[in-house]
């Protein structure tokens, strides 16, 4: 049996000014004698929340909108349930009329859940709609506890068990979210609370999830990091002294660091079930982690595709752009115009040799992307043949060789113009036509 932990109910907020320093860095503390382990539990997978997190920092989406992404994450969650479950806010109108349209198509995957706050009368929405589980926000640090609640960590908790209890009481399954984990007092007030929530789902046979929220990005990823911001460690700390078995963990990530897929891979490699993401990594600042990201993560450390469409992601971002008006960058992994575009000349080179040389793995047959040449005075004849064939669909006898003489008279023109002031790169539409001017009659588009 796991020692069991008392809440420490201090009487200053716990604040990790040493590792906080408001007008430093944030420090980050290693500990090389004693790394988290590795322990990829047996089965993990994705959730999503496109339709709360990942609209608090853009437009919200219309009912519309709302019911194809959730089509789209249908797709991608494949007949397994990579993606397990996606959740909703349920308090304005547009909100319940999208909860409707998605739970009358009838997907299993991902399950429609709803999130929270944490007052009672809330629970109301969530049976109207008959729904399963909700996410509760229980903010776990004493950033929150202290000055933002204005409260101490016994009355913080005693609130938080009381909404659970009432979760349990309707039959719900709470997914509590413990906001700000990464700059949390674990011995004195999370490990204490996770384990008073394992103790009321032993007592009601109802399982209470426990999503460990990195509000602020604070998390590091390298297995020596020591907690509140080490991920192995904070899941090590979750699953050995308090007791929480991995399918009842969730990691909610933030990008404030540039570590959001990072952390959520080692959240996975250290014990934790479940990650939490957003399409093309919407959500609050500077975002979730990206759910397609996920996906392909998910597939690399699997080796199973399970029944997942990723060209799904591709006309995913095609919607973005097209039908929602979001426009991505250009140099986006896996989605963005450029992602597989390459424009170095002795990199068209090997191309055309082998694409495997320069393309991370088959972006034609998995995304619905043929790797593509971008045109500037580097791209050299070995580029301007590999547009040409590309664009054109040409193949076998019918591929153009980069030491035609026409490829010359092309390559003479680009560089004439970058000669004169160019500065961008040459359009598609400058490609065809100028390959239509030095090939008369040769191309059909």
């Amino acid at each position: 049996m796991a020692k069991q932990y008392k809440l420490q109910d201090v009487q200053e907020p716990v604040l990790y000014d040493e590792l906080f320093d408001y007008d430093q860095i944030p420090r980050a503390v290693y500990n090389p004698k004693n790394p988290a382990p590795l322990e990829i539990p047996k089965e993990f997978w994705i959730t999503d929340t496109t339709f709360r997190d990942g609209q608090q920092a853009r437009p919200p989406y219309t009912v519309d909108q709302i019911v194809k992404i959730y089509k789209f994450l249908n797709r991608l969650s494949g007949p397994k349930g990579v993606i397990r479950q996606t959740e909703y806010f349920l308090y304005t109108d547009k909100d319940k009329e999208a909860v409707e349209k998605c739970l009358s198509l009838g997907y299993q995957f991902p399950e429609v859940t709803a999130w929270i706050r944490a007052k009672k009368e809330d629970f109301k929405l969530v049976k109207k709609f008959n729904l399963k589980e909700t996410g509760i926000l229980t903010s776990i640090s004493d950033y929150h506890i202290f000055l933002k609640l204005k409260k101490n960590r016994k009355e913080a908790i005693e609130e938080y068990l009381d909404v659970v209890r009432e979760a349990m009481n309707e039959g719900i399954r709470p997914r509590c979210h413990f906001e700000d984990v990464t700059r949390a007092d674990f011995y004195g007030l999370v490990i204490p609370f996770a384990q008073a929530l394992m103790r009321l789902s032993e007592d009601s046979k109802i399982p209470v999830k426990m999503r460990l929220c990195d509000t602020m990005g604070y998390g590091l990823d390298n297995p020596y990091a020591e907690a509140p911001r080490g991920v192995g460690k904070i899941i090590q700390l979750m699953r050995k002294e308090a007791g929480v078995p991995a399918e009842l963990l969730e990691w909610h990530g933030h990008n404030d660091f540039h570590r959001v897929l990072s952390n959520g891979a080692a959240a996975w490699l250290h014990g934790c079930a479940s990650i939490n993401g957003a399409i093309f990594g919407s959500g609050e600042r500077t975002g979730n982690t990206p759910i397609e990201a996920l996906i392909i993560e998910w597939i690399a450390m699997t080796g199973d595709t399970a029944g997942i469409d990723t060209t799904a992601i591709t006309e995913l971002a095609e919607y973005y752009e097209n039908e929602i008006g979001t426009k991505l960058p250009e140099n986006y992994p896996f989605v963005g115009k450029d992602f597989n575009v390459t424009r170095a000349g002795i990199h068209a080179d090997g191309l055309l040799k082998n694409e495997r040389i320069y393309n991370i793995f088959n972006t034609g047959k998995l995304l619905n992307r043929p790797i593509r040449i971008g045109i500037t005075d580097k791209s050299g004849l070995a580029g301007i043949s590999h547009w040409l064939n590309k664009f054109f669909n040409l193949e076998g006898n019918d591929m153009i060789k980069k030491n035609d003489p026409n490829i010359m008279k092309i390559q003479n023109r680009i560089e004439e113009d970058y000669a004169n002031g160019r500065t961008t790169g040459i359009s598609d539409p400058e490609m065809e036509a100028m390959a239509k001017e030095f090939f008369p009659g040769r191309f059909k588009k």
